[in-house]
C-alpha cells in the first residue's frame, strides 16, 4: 500500500521570522507514522528548514536543482550542494520553470538522474497548459512529459515522485474535479506500471485546499499533494495533512 506524501511548495515567498513561525508550527504536528510531510523551500532557507526540522518527522528539500554536476553554471545549484542542507527532496519541472525559464523535458529528466545520483528524491511535475487542456491533449502532454523521464532514468524510474499539476489549475483557483484528477493519475499509473515503477506515488497539485483534499485524495490513483500557497499557512497546510491521514 501507497504512504500518503503531502508537500509544501512555498515557492519564492518566505523570510526568516515567517518561516520560523511556520516550520515550528508544522514540526510538532506531522505524523510520521500514518503520512510523509515536507517542505520545499527556497534555496537561501535550506539552513533554517535543516535547523527547524532536524529532529521532527517531517522532511524538507529544494524546489529546483541543476542538470549538471558542477562547474561554470552562475546561478545553478548542484545536487550535491542540496545534500549538504539535508535535502531529501527536490522538485524538478513544475509548470513555472518550464514556461518561465525553458525548461525541455529532456532537462528536466536530467535534472531528475542528478537528484537520484545524489540520493535525492526528485519530485518529477507533468501536466498541461490551459490551450492544451481544451485542445484535448492533456494525456498526449502528461504521457510525453513522464516518457522523456522514464526513457533517461529507466529502472530508477522506481524511486522518484510524480505530481500532477494541471497548469490552469495552479494559482487560479480552479481545480480539476476529483474525476477528472483521477482520469489523469489512473493514465499516469498505466504508464508507470508499463515501466516496472506501478508503485510511484503520484501527487496531486492544482489548487489543492483544506476544503477539497480529502475529496481528492480518497481517489484511487492520487496518493497525496504537492501544496502552493495552501502550505504558508500552518492552519491551513495542517488542515490538508489531516486529509491526508484520515483517507
Amino acid at each position: 500500500m501507497r504512504k500518503n506524501l503531502v508537500v509544501g511548495n512555498w515557492k519564492m515567498n518566505g523570510d526568516k521570522a515567517q518561516n520560523e513561525a511556520l516550520l515550528q508550527s508544522l514540526s510538532t504536528a506531522c505524523i510520521a507514522e500514518k503520512v510523509t510531510v515536507a517542505v520545499c523551500a527556497p534555496f537561501p532557507y535550506l539552513a533554517q528548514c535543516q535547523q527547524v526540522l532536524d529532529t521532527s518527522c517531517m522532511a524538507w528539500g529544494a524546489q529546483d536543482v541543476s542538470e549538471h554536476d558542477a562547474g561554470a553554471f552562475t546561478g545553478d545549484v548542484s545536487a550535491s550542494m542540496l545534500v549538504d542542507f539535508g535535502c531529501q527532496y527536490v522538485i524538478v519541472g513544475h509548470s513555472e520553470r518550464r514556461a518561465l525559464h525553458g525548461e525541455s523535458d529532456e532537462v528536466v529528466a536530467q535534472k531528475a538522474r542528478q537528484a537520484l545520483n545524489a540520493g535525492i528524491t526528485p519530485i518529477v511535475c507533468v501536466g498541461e497548459t490551459a490551450d492544451e487542456q481544451e485542445s484535448g491533449l492533456t494525456h498526449a502532454v502528461v504521457s510525453r512529459q513522464l516518457a522523456a523521464v522514464i526513457d533517461l532514468l529507466a529502472g530508477d524510474t522506481t524511486s522518484i515522485v510524480l505530481a500532477y499539476e494541471p497548469v490552469w489549475a495552479i494559482g487560479t483557483g480552479k481545480n480539476a474535479t476529483p474525476a477528472q484528477a483521477q482520469a489523469v493519475h489512473a493514465q499516469l499509473r498505466a504508464q508507470l506500471i508499463g515501466s516496472g515503477a506501478g508503485d510511484v506515488p503520484i501527487l496531486y497539485g492544482g489548487s489543492v485546499k483544506a476544503d477539497n483534499a480529502r475529496e481528492l485524495f480518497s481517489e484511487s490513483d492520487i496518493d497525496g499533494g504537492l501544496i502552493g500557497g495552501a502550505s504558508l499557512k500552518s492552519e491551513d497546510f495542517l488542515a490538508i495533512i489531516q486529509a491526508a491521514i484520515e483517507v
